[in-house]
């Protein structure tokens, strides 16, 4: 190994993971950090940390002059990018090389060709992926999209052209929304990416999304680590993914491998990627996307692989070979099933809407098969600039029954206090018929139509869940009883560990309209003095990477107190309703 000292491009669990590898391989790990993330744990994981004057995005971890002088005057020889912000920017990757850095990942030509999803599209086409219609070109107005549908028909799926991670995706399934739809992924995809452009594909009604895992060497080594399920999402962002993908035929399988291992080797295309499908109800596979990066979900490949995907792009960029190439086949064999639970800061008796805040309690599960990967701890700060993803659990078993028994015991270990995570929902999910029964009956979309907070799913009370309680154990007859009570009951008062979710609007106005967290107005969809009714829609809103609705909560009308653009705090008024 030449490469010696690493800039990690990042934050998070990403840049821990990233960190600790490289100790692992003998190479010396330098972070970055915003303003917020002072203190955070990836600075105090690697062997140094460097900051990035701050808050935003756009600001620190996509600021490429700022990385790059930190690289140089860190010594680093080579620069990581991790996954989301500048991970799958060509013009960065170029940059990185024109300093004389060794960029860990693909090359720009590959993230180019592969990451423009229309030249991706057309490459797929030239492998004879199977592929569901689709524009060829950026949209320039939303009147195209609308026409699409006129002769393809509803739903229509819009993509950012240069997203990824389901940011900047948009499912419209009334014609009426169409142009709201358009509008709304061009916003996120460059909030996100910085670029805009949008084009459209036929959604395929209760797809499953099920991807390939690929890692490519310059030594014409071209590996696909099994398959990944990730079917699980909202607002098509990943919740649970589990390897292998379960309940496909060897036809299916073979289809999904190959086509990957084939759209790879087309591109030249060096460093670890994952090539997306998604399986229709009629079991129909279409080529989605290639991901230019790792991806959020890849240890729960490395757990039924034992391969450490990190390690490989630090040896592929190095110019190594694959280390498990040998014998007759470039692919790891399959062992046991996993799954991965995303640790979401998201309240999901509130749509699933960000929570940011201050981690006062943060318990881990134990046990055989288990792994977690996080970037926080308890006393750490969940800044409401960056992604939600506070971590991640991932359950390894012999077989899928033995790693859902042993999922459902750690999610009931999981303890996180001061910020609203999206725990209760994984433990809903391990109970329910649609993923422990004989089929998945998960789709992309299912969550989004089908799970509700209000109703008592599998015995699990989701929408007191949050409540603060705690464990009194007790002895009856010789036997120990652990009784769990709310916090009210024991006479500690009735304030909730999660601060800020339930906050009274600012002022105790009664006609005050407030947002729950800090966020951006991304727009107004009403006027000022315009007469409104409880529900109707009034507002777009920004905060971590996701826009969300804020909707009257009463009849009347509305007095706008905040500007459209503005960043406002959380519980702040940003309208009344009189």
């Amino acid at each position: 190994m030449t490469l010696n000292a690493v800039l990690i491009a990042n934050r998070g669990e990403i840049a821990v993971r990233i960190a600790r590898t490289a100790r692992d391989m003998g190479i010396r790990s330098i972070a970055v950090y915003s303003e917020p993330d002072t203190g955070a744990l990836h600075t105090q994981v690697a062997d140094e940390a460097y900051l990035l004057p701050g808050k935003t995005s756009a600001e620190t971890y996509m600021n490429i002059p700022a990385l790059i002088e930190i690289a140089h005057r860190a010594g680093a020889d080579c620069l990581h990018p991790g996954y989301g912000f500048l991970s799958e920017n060509a013009d960065f990757a170029r940059t990185v090389e024109q300093a004389g850095l060794t960029w860990i990942g693909p090359s720009p030509d590959a993230i180019e060709l592969l990451g423009d999803k229309l030249s991706a599209r057309a490459l797929a086409v030239e492998a004879d992926a199977p592929l569901a219609p689709g524009t060829g070109e950026p949209l320039e107005t939303w009147e195209e999209a609308r026409d699409f549908a006129d002769e393809h028909g509803m739903p229509i799926a819009i993509k950012a052209a240069f997203g990824g991670g389901g940011r900047g995706l948009k499912v419209v399934f009334d014609e009426a929304d169409i142009e709201e739809g358009f509008a709304s992924a061009g916003r996120e995809a460059r909030e996100a990416f910085g670029r805009g452009e949008c084009y459209v594909e036929k959604f395929l009604v209760h797809p499953r999304h099920v991807e390939a895992q690929v890692l490519a060497d310059a030594h014409g080594n071209v590996a696909v680590l099994g398959t990944r399920d990730c079917s699980t999402q909202r607002r098509f962002q990943k919740l649970i993914e589990e390897a292998p993908a379960p309940f496909l035929t060897d036809e299916q399988r073979t289809a999904i491998e190959e086509g990957a291992r084939g759209i790879i080797r087309k591109a030249g295309y060096q460093s670890a990627g994952t090539v997306e499908y998604i399986v229709s109800e009629d079991g129909t596979v279409s080529f989605l996307e290639v991901n230019t990066r790792v991806q959020v979900e890849h240890p729960v490949t490395e757990a039924v692989t034992g391969v450490d995907i990190i390690a490989e792009q630090f040896r592929i960029a190095d110019g190594l070979p694959l280390s498990f190439v040998g014998g007759d086949t470039t692919d790891p064999a399959i062992s046991g099933h996993a799954f991965e639970f995303r640790i979401n800061a998201e309240d999901v008796t509130n749509g699933f809407a960000p929570s940011p805040g201050t981690v006062t309690r943060f318990d881990v599960p134990t046990g055989p098969g288990v792994r977690i990967d996080t970037g926080v701890r308890t006393g750490g700060e969940i800044p409401p600039y960056y992604d939600s993803l506070m971590g991640k659990l991932v359950v390894w078993g012999p077989d899928r029954d033995t790693a859902l028994a042993r999922a459902k015991q750690s999610l009931s270990e999981f303890t996180i206090e001061g910020v609203r995570t999206v725990i209760p929902f994984h433990r809903d999910m391990v109970e329910a018929p649609e993923i422990t029964g004989d089929s998945l009956d998960v789709y992309t979309d299912w969550v989004d139509h089908n799970y509700s907070p209000s109703a008592n799913h599998n015995g699990v009370d989701i929408e007191h869940i949050y409540d603060e309680r705690r464990d009194v154990v007790v002895e009856i007859d010789g036997r120990l009883h652990t009784i769990g009570f709310p916090v009210a009951l024991l006479g500690a008062g009735g304030a909730s560990a999660d601060t800020g979710s339930d906050a009274a609007p600012a002022g105790d106005a009664a006609n005050a309209v407030t947002t729950k967290y800090e966020a951006t107005i991304v727009e107004w969809l009403v006027d000022d003095g315009d007469v409104v009714a409880t529900g109707d829609p009034i507002a777009t809103i920004e905060a971590m990477k996701m826009e969300s609705q804020i909707k009257a909560p009463r009849d009347g009308q509305i007095s706008l107190a905040a500007k459209q653009g503005e960043r406002v705090k959380a519980n702040a008024t940003i309208a009344t309703i009189s």
